[in-house]
C-alpha cells in the first residue's frame, strides 16, 4: 500500500509539537486515527514502523515528537544519543540497567566505552531516567490529548473516532488518556504502567493491556488492575505471554518475541477494527 508520509506541527501546552504522520494515498475519504504513543527511545525508526504498519491498516497513525516540547528537542535526547543509549542498555543484562541508571554506580559498566562516549551517554541516560523527566507524565498526557483535539478537527479524519496505542511509557500513557479524554474510543497498551485505581471511573472506552510475563514489575500490578476495572464498571482486556520479557514487541531489540509480537499485533488490530469502526 502506498503511504503518505510526512512530519507535521501541532498546537500543544508549550506551543508547536512535531509529529510523525502516516495514512493511506489511496483514502478518498476521512479515516479513523490511532495516536501511536513513543517509548522512552522517542519518535524512532520503530515507531515511526508501528506508524506506517497502523496506516496499512487503514488508519491515519499520528505519532507526537513528546521529547520536543515547545518545538525544541533538549541536546541530550537528540536521535543519534537516544540510539546510542539504547545500544549501550541492549548490550547489558536488564538486570543490571538499574545500575547504569543510578549515576553512583553506572561508572564501571562504562570502562570499557572509549573515553570521549561516556559523558554524553551518562547525560542522556541521565535525562531519560531522571526525576525531573518521569514528572513531565501530566505534561505529556496533555500533548496527548491537544494531539486527540487536533485530529478530530483535520478534514482528513473529521467524524471519526480516534485511539491510542503505546508502548511502555507510551503504553502507560495510551492508557491515562483514556482517563482525561472522554471522546477517545480506545488505547492499546503495550508493557506500560496502569492508571491510577482513583483515575478508572474516568474511563469511557475499552482499554487492552499486553504484557510479558517475565515483566514482574508490571505483571504484578495486573490483578489489582483488572479488579478495579471492574469494580469501576469499565471494560479491560489483558493477555499475558508466557516467557516474553518487557519491550517483546519491539523488534529493534533482543527482548523481541516473534510469535508474542504476532499475536499481540493482529489482537491491535481486531481491537481497533471493533472500537474505531
Amino acid at each position: 500500500m502506498q503511504l503518505d508520509t510526512r512530519t507535521l506541527q501541532f498546537p500543544a501546552g508549550d506551543g508547536p509539537l512535531p509529529a510523525f504522520v502516516a495514512r493511506p494515498v489511496a483514502a478518498k475519504e476521512p479515516l479513523p486515527a490511532v495516536i501511536v504513543v513513543q517509548e522512552i527511545w522517542g519518535v524512532d525508526p520503530h515507531i515511526e514502523d508501528v506508524a506506517r504498519r497502523i496506516a496499512a491498516a487503514g488508519y491515519v497513525a499520528f505519532a507526537p515528537d513528546l521529547f520536543s516540547r515547545g518545538g525544541m528537542r533538549p541536546a541530550a535526547l537528540a536521535h543519534p544519543r537516544l540510539e546510542a543509549a539504547k545500544g549501550f542498555l541492549n548490550s547489558l543484562d536488564h538486570s543490571l540497567w538499574a545500575s547504569v541508571i543510578d549515576p553512583q554506580k553506572r561508572g564501571p559498566l562504562m570502562e570499557k566505552l572509549p573515553a570521549a562516549d561516556r559523558a554524553p551517554l551518562a547525560e542522556t541516560i541521565g535525562a531519560l531516567f531522571s526525576p525531573e523527566r518521569m514528572a513531565q507524565a501530566p505534561a505529556y498526557l496533555q500533548d496527548l490529548r491537544a494531539a486527540a483535539a487536533f485530529l478530530r478537527a483535520q478534514p482528513f479524519c473529521a467524524g471519526r473516532k480516534v485511539g491510542a496505542v503505546g508502548f511502555c511509557m507510551g503504553g502507560g500513557l495510551a492508557a491515562s488518556l483514556a482517563t482525561v479524554d472522554a471522546e477517545l474510543a480506545g488505547a492499546v497498551d503495550f508493557y506500560g504502567q496502569p492508571p491510577p485505581a482513583e483515575k478508572l471511573s474516568s474511563i469511557r472506552c475499552p482499554i487492552l493491556g499486553l504484557f510479558g510475563e517475565d515483566d514482574p514489575r508490571l505483571v504484578s500490578q495486573l490483578p489489582a488492575f483488572e479488579e478495579n476495572m471492574k469494580k469501576a464498571g469499565r471494560e479491560l482486556e489483558l493477555r499475558v505471554y508466557p516467557g516474553a520479557p518487557h519491550a517483546f514487541f519491539n523488534d529493534t531489540r533482543p527482548s523481541y518475541r516473534l510469535e508474542a509480537a504476532r499475536d499481540a499485533w493482529a489482537r491491535t488490530l481486531s481491537f481497533f477494527a471493533r472500537n474505531l469502526a
